[in-house]
């Protein structure tokens, strides 16, 4: 039996609010069936997802730890001019620049508005 991954889970104080930058900076809809946040394609929840591995935003009473996380997301771009560009529109929903040691690399690190690394990426 193959197995797939079906949705990242991001732990946050203001599951909602994170909900919504992640749906925001994917095009996607946030919806809150219950306790958890769950983010993915438009036309309704559906788990799992039969193509897209989405999101559920779990809250949870304590801040993220300083540590650098252990796992994040890549998110793909077309270009260098279309990473450029979607840096920008994720700052403007609330993504902060990262610092986590990357030196001079091809892609952004950002953090979203609790502090969850995810890098930026562009095809080279």
């Amino acid at each position: 039996m193959a197995l797939r991954p079906a949705q990242v889970n991001i732990k946050a104080l203001d599951a909602p609010a994170v909900g919504r930058f992640w749906a925001e900076a994917l095009g996607w809809h946030a919806y809150s069936p219950g306790v958890t946040t769950y983010v993915g394609p438009a036309g309704g929840l559906v788990w799992p997802d039969p193509v897209a591995v989405c999101i559920d935003v779990v809250p949870v009473p304590e801040p993220k730890a300083e540590a650098k996380n252990r796992v994040h997301l890549d998110l793909a771009t077309t270009s260098a001019a279309h990473q450029a560009e979607l840096v920008a529109q994720l700052k403007t929903l609330g993504a902060t620049p990262a610092d986590v040691g990357q030196g001079e690399v091809p892609w952004t690190v950002l953090t979203d508005p609790e502090g969850h690394e995810f890098c930026v990426c562009a095809l080279s």
